[in-house]
């Protein structure tokens, strides 16, 4: 029987990673270069269907600047995953990656975290190897590691599936 699920999503990750410019991609299907810096929080919604399961997903977009962290803690509660960003054109962008795992499991230990690495199109810029990338997955418990473009739309959908699927995992055992 097909069951409805109203899923609390946060993008977390240092600013300028591209967490606002993929949930545009996402839920408008557009790329938009000019997206301002997100001040605390902003929300997305997006209705999805993954096997026989309707979801509706409300997307948290987490403002990445330090002078916004300290807000973000009173706004993880009842996320069901998280999407961890960062820039492969920027290697400074993983440098917080422990301090954003921290707030965004504040009120679940467990919770699902895919870790994307943005900026895919920029192929002569990326600066951070899969390998690297992929040695925090275990540091962190993450779920995955996927590279993403917000700009083609490269894997953006397939992102939001896989977490979707793992979050629905752990809603019907």
């Amino acid at each position: 029987m097909p069951q409805k699920f109203i899923l609390k999503i946060l993008t977390a990750g240092e600013g300028g990673v591209g967490k606002t410019t993929l949930l545009h991609r996402y839920v408008e299907g557009k790329f938009s270069a000019e997206t301002k810096m997100t001040i605390g929080v902003e929300f997305f919604l997006k209705e999805t269907k993954i096997d026989s399961n309707q979801c509706t997903l409300q997307l948290w977009d987490f403002g990445g600047q330090e002078r916004f962290r300290f807000l973000l803690e009173s706004y993880v509660l009842g996320a069901k995953g998280a999407l961890l960003m960062f820039d492969l054109t920027r290697i400074t962008t993983l440098e917080n990656l422990e301090q954003w795992v921290n707030i965004v499991r504040k009120g679940d230990p467990n919770l699902p975290i895919l870790f994307l690495g943005t900026k895919l199109d920029l192929e002569n810029e990326i600066m951070v190897d899969d390998n690297y990338a992929k040695s925090f997955l275990n540091d962190f418990d993450l779920i995955d590691f996927l590279k993403i473009s917000s700009k083609t739309g490269e894997n953006v959908t397939k992102a939001f599936d896989i977490l979707t699927r793992k979050i629905l995992e752990r809603q019907t055992y």
